[in-house]
């Protein structure tokens, strides 16, 4: 099955760290050999990375992982291919565009009867489950609400329970962005740590390599990072439970739903 990893920060801070743990699972410690891709937003922008080929033979990865990206919020997938052939358009991150900003997708697990969510606006590219339950919960999310809410919680609240109908047809672990906030949602097996002062060392499970986040951040630095397994093995990461929608803006727990 496929992994995640994601991030929150309220300043702009590269990923290369927990990228270089990542990475390593998509071929070398871990069989997600069949894709990989991440996403950055930054200074109102929007960039991806994608390569269907495994992370840790990937030049484009090491590329990734040596240069600095600053950015608030990312996004990143290694692939095992379970419905859908091995190649680009089949591979996460998926991106749409919603209310004007880009609004980017990456999905953990496997669904059954996913060919009868109709779809309305959006429409996949590539012939993955993944991909048609991203179109679907993109057009259920404009139908209800085809502007910007004023109230961010009633559209909260509905992706809580779209993420949950999509959970009644398999694993649904799931990564949502829009440039402000980051969802994650929870079906079987999704952890998070938040990093802020007084910050410490940390040593990856996946490679040799550790860091004393001290030495390159400030006292006011918040940086949370999720993942389908812990990257680092000296640290307290918290598993998400089952059904549970968390979302992040600037690297803190902003809202909390759950079944």
């Amino acid at each position: 099955m496929c992994e995640l990893l994601g991030m929150s920060a309220n300043v702009p801070t590269d990923i290369c760290f927990s990228f270089s743990g990542f990475l390593h699972r998509g071929g070398g410690t871990g069989p997600h050999r069949d894709g990989w891709g991440i996403a950055f937003y930054e200074e109102g922008g929007y960039r991806e990375f994608r390569d269907p080929h495994p992370s840790v033979e990937s030049p484009i990865a090491r590329l990734i992982r040596d240069y600095p990206i600053k950015s608030e919020i990312v996004i990143s997938h290694i692939r095992q291919a379970n419905v859908g052939s091995v190649r680009l358009a089949n591979t996460h991150p998926f991106v749409r565009e919603m209310w004007g900003q880009p609004w980017c997708y990456a999905h953990n697990g496997q669904l059954t009867g996913w060919q009868a969510l109709p779809l309305r606006i959006y429409q996949p590219v590539g012939d993955t489950d993944s991909e048609h339950a991203f179109c679907w919960l993109m057009g259920e999310l404009r139908r209800v609400f085809p502007d910007p809410p004023d109230e961010r919680e009633g559209f909260w609240r509905h992706l809580h329970r779209l993420c949950e109908q999509l959970r009644e047809l398999g694993v649904f672990n799931l990564l949502l962005a829009d440039g402000e906030y980051l969802y994650t949602f929870c079906s079987t097996k999704l952890a998070h740590i938040t990093r802020r002062a007084p910050f410490g060392p940390a040593n990856l499970s996946d490679a040799e390599m550790k860091v004393n986040f001290a030495e390159h951040t400030t006292p006011d630095d918040v940086v949370s990072v999720m993942a389908t397994e812990p990257l680092t093995d000296n640290e307290d990461w918290v598993r998400m439970t089952p059904g549970e929608l968390l979302v992040w803006r600037e690297g803190e727990i902003y809202a909390r739903f759950k079944t």
